[in-house]
């Protein structure tokens, strides 16, 4: 089913700018409405819950997992993620532009059962800035850094399924190739025959 709101879905291997782009993004665009992930994992230095992440025990995430009541869901880094499907229609249905940030796994579940879905991965620039990004959280273990970077090979693997890549080599760039990406996507006919009907109507338009 087609809905008049956007739903753009971003990924990334961990360390490559995701979450920060996209945050940069929904201070410019007043438009666009970020939905909230349910995952197992716990929250991270200053994470609340209902505003980063809705947090469950892996027990209760699978059993909504069970009921469908999730649009996608994966297990990352031996965590799992899920997005509320009832969440992402009604504001689609309302006419919202919804952006989520979820694994490439995720994604292309996504873009399978909503073809309409815009796609975007974010690429570092190298393999080298990709693995200083991680070092310079300072949090991460030199473990968990090359478990990072190994599951990262595999993840930007996938980017040529997605309708764009955008490279953060310099922030600014790439979150301006985002922003073009969004209010590319508003520029197509059967949006601006939705958001301009009057003038459609006019110009006897289908």
């Amino acid at each position: 089913m087609e809905y008049p709101g956007n739903l753009f879905v971003v990924a990334a291997p961990s360390g490559a700018g995701k979450s920060s782009l996209v945050k940069a993004l929904l201070e410019l665009d007043a438009k666009l409405d970020v939905s909230i992930s349910h995952t197992s994992r716990a929250p991270r230095g200053q994470e609340q819950h209902g505003r980063e992440y809705w947090f469950t025990t892996p027990e209760e995430f699978r059993a909504m997992a069970d009921r469908g009541e999730f649009f996608e869901w994966a297990e990352v880094h031996g965590n799992l993620y899920g997005t509320s499907r009832a969440a992402i229609e009604a504001r689609m249905a309302h006419g919202d532009d919804v952006v989520l940030e979820i694994d490439f796994q995720g994604a292309l579940q996504i873009k399978k059962l909503f073809p309409y879905a815009v796609l975007v991965f974010i690429l570092p620039p190298s393999w080298e800035e990709l693995e200083q990004r991680l070092k310079r959280r300072g949090d991460t273990e030199p473990s968990v850094i090359a478990k990072r970077m190994a599951n990262a090979r595999v993840e930007v693997a996938q980017a040529q399924q997605f309708d764009f890549v955008v490279v953060n080599a310099v922030f600014e760039t790439a979150l301006f190739d985002l922003k073009a990406i969004v209010h590319a996507q508003r520029l197509k006919y059967a949006a601006q025959r939705r958001n301009r009907s009057a003038v459609f109507r006019a110009l006897d338009l289908p």
